[in-house]
């Protein structure tokens, strides 16, 4: 005879259990296998570099939500202001060039790499002229005028490198700092004999200008060479684990849908000077899917060697070590 009486005591707690572990899936899920994020919601610093791109693809499908997260893209126009914005905590994470970063970094500032953005490939970064300039080639000029974003930034650094390699003189070179609209004015005027540029910017200016790459500072010491990162203040970084965790997690996925190129193009129209067709012609580098101290050491250890920083950086003490894996 069955026994239809109210349920045993062991049985209740069989039932409380399971309501409990069901109620927990709303925080713990295969979608999100970690516990609650300490910030709801991060507002990241950005610029129009293509080493956003897989940050902006992210966003746009909404794959930081489906781990509990919002990513909040606060533009910038330039990768300095990038990191004023993160040291008045304006934002919580800051895209900037590494070279940027690791020179704040040597001077004192505590900072935090969360994720790697970009490395250099064949063409995405080189030194520009205009048809006429008779700067045919690094070699033409023994005191060439070059025109970079910021002085002692990744300009300098890759121009020097690349013109050392052909036998110029780096202290010879003259470096003068303006935005990209003016580097275009200055070499139709004639006043500086090439302008160093990054995609998409090279490809604006082939579109816009009928420049030409006159020499690419992606080769020989600057083959493969980590461009950019994400970074976060020291203290945020030990306040907030979980939820950089998450950040870096997620940003990873989207890294690896960067891995086709297409992918990129596509985004790259909605943020670039690009429209579609021109940014089915973009140079492409790679997307790090881990932070990876010993590739990043490359920079902090070239920077020290050319004098734009007086001590040597660890770059390992700036790299959580849940994300120092892979490659």
């Amino acid at each position: 005879m069955t026994n239809h009486g109210p349920p045993r005591p062991h049985r209740l707690g069989v039932v409380i259990m399971v309501f409990a572990l069901l109620a927990s899936c709303s925080v713990i899920s295969p979608e999100r296998p970690h516990g609650p994020v300490e910030l709801a919601t991060l507002k990241v610093a950005v610029t129009r570099a293509i080493d956003t791109a897989p940050l902006r693809l992210a966003v746009k499908r909404e794959m930081f939500e489906r781990s509990g997260l919002t990513v909040t893209l606060v533009e910038q126009p330039s990768q300095r202001r990038s990191l004023k914005a993160l040291w008045s905590d304006t934002v919580d994470v800051a895209f900037t060039g590494n070279v940027t970063v690791l020179k704040e970094v040597a001077n004192g500032a505590d900072v935090r790499i969360q994720s790697e953005a970009y490395i250099a490939g064949p063409d995405t970064m080189g030194l520009v002229t205009l048809p006429g300039s008779g700067y045919d080639g690094p070699t033409a000029k023994v005191a060439p005028r070059i025109a970079v974003d910021t002085l002692g930034g990744l300009g300098t650094l890759t121009t020097r490198s690349r013109m050392a390699t052909e036998g110029i003189d780096p202290d010879a070179i003259q470096f003068t700092a303006m935005p990209f609209g003016a580097m275009m004015d200055a070499l139709r005027r004639g006043e500086i004999d090439a302008a160093w540029l990054t995609e998409p910017d090279i490809s604006r200016a082939q579109q816009e200008f009928g420049a030409r790459i006159m020499t690419d500072t992606a080769r020989g010491a600057m083959l493969d060479f980590p461009m950019s990162s994400y970074v976060t203040t020291g203290k945020a970084a030990t306040k907030h684990p979980t939820t950089f965790a998450v950040f870096r997690e997620v940003l990873t996925k989207a890294q690896q849908l960067a891995a086709d190129p297409t992918e990129v193009r596509d985004v790259l129209a909605s943020f670039s000077f690009l429209d579609k067709t021109a940014a089915t012609l973009v140079a492409l580098g790679t997307f790090p899917t881990s932070v990876n101290a010993v590739r990043l050491q490359r920079v902090a250890d070239l920077m020290h060697d050319c004098g734009l920083v007086r001590k040597r950086i660890d770059v390992s003490s700036l790299v959580p070590n849940s994300a120092t894996r892979g490659g």
